[in-house]
């Protein structure tokens, strides 16, 4: 059983707020009789109409995509730019749906995308804490109090980051780069790149290499695949 309103969201009728102004105002029928009461509950064998138009739910899909440079992390761009859920597209899926979080323009790696609006507002609140894990090439050689840093925290708009997991994975002296994992468990603009470049490391390249316990074993760039069953229930228990 799910609250009316949350149904409607996630059927696309209208956001939350405005699906309840609809129940409230007596747009909304429950198996041909008018719900006026916010917070009634349906459950799937029960036949919801706005405005005498059925609604159609979405059976939720989760998925996994590698996903490459150059593409938006969005349903649509204003500019004509593809989109992750382009890719998704013009392999078949049809279902409405959008990403979990985002990935830069010129990011890498894993991203969950899916039309279950409960899940993947769960999973992009910070208070779940979910780990996500970077590998970032950057200017310059990363010491041991750069990591260290990182590890405590640094300073964005004045306020301090959470600690995270911080490891340098090489370093190039000759051409003076080098290469750091970095886990954090935030999801702020732009996070991992001002923190780098906050201890002094301008990124050249990132990638998202783990979202959680999910990774892109098998799933090469542009590519994608549907989550396990167990794997959508793990994602759940986050």
């Amino acid at each position: 059983m799910e609250r009316l309103q949350k149904v409607m969201a996630e059927a696309g009728v209208a956001s939350r707020r405005a699906s309840e102004k609809l129940i409230a105002t007596g747009h909304v029928q429950v198996n041909g009789r008018i719900v006026r009461t916010l917070g009634t509950k349906v459950s799937s064998r029960d036949k919801v109409e706005v405005d005498g138009v059925p609604l159609h739910r979405e059976k939720h899909v989760y998925f996994l995509l590698n996903k490459p440079r150059e593409v938006i992390s969005s349903a649509h761009d204003e500019k004509g730019r593809r989109t992750v859920v382009d890719i998704l597209r013009e392999k078949g899926v049809d279902e409405r749906i959008y990403p979990v979080g985002r990935l830069d323009y010129d990011t890498t790696g894993v991203l969950l995308l899916t039309n279950d609006g409960t899940l993947a507002n769960k999973l992009m609140h910070p208070k779940f804490e979910v780990a996500k894990t970077y590998i970032a090439k950057v200017k310059g050689l990363v010491s041991n109090n750069d990591l260290k840093q990182l590890r405590l925290g640094v300073k964005l708009d004045g306020r301090k980051t959470k600690p995270a997991k911080s490891r340098l994975k090489e370093s190039d002296r000759v051409k003076k780069t080098s290469i750091v994992q970095l886990t954090i468990h935030e999801g702020h603009y732009h996070q991992v790149k001002r923190m780098l470049e906050a201890v002094g490391h301008p990124v050249i390249k990132l990638h998202r290499e783990n979202y959680g316990f999910l990774n892109l074993q098998g799933v090469q760039p542009g590519e994608f695949r549907k989550l396990r069953p167990e794997e959508v229930k793990k994602l759940k228990q986050l």
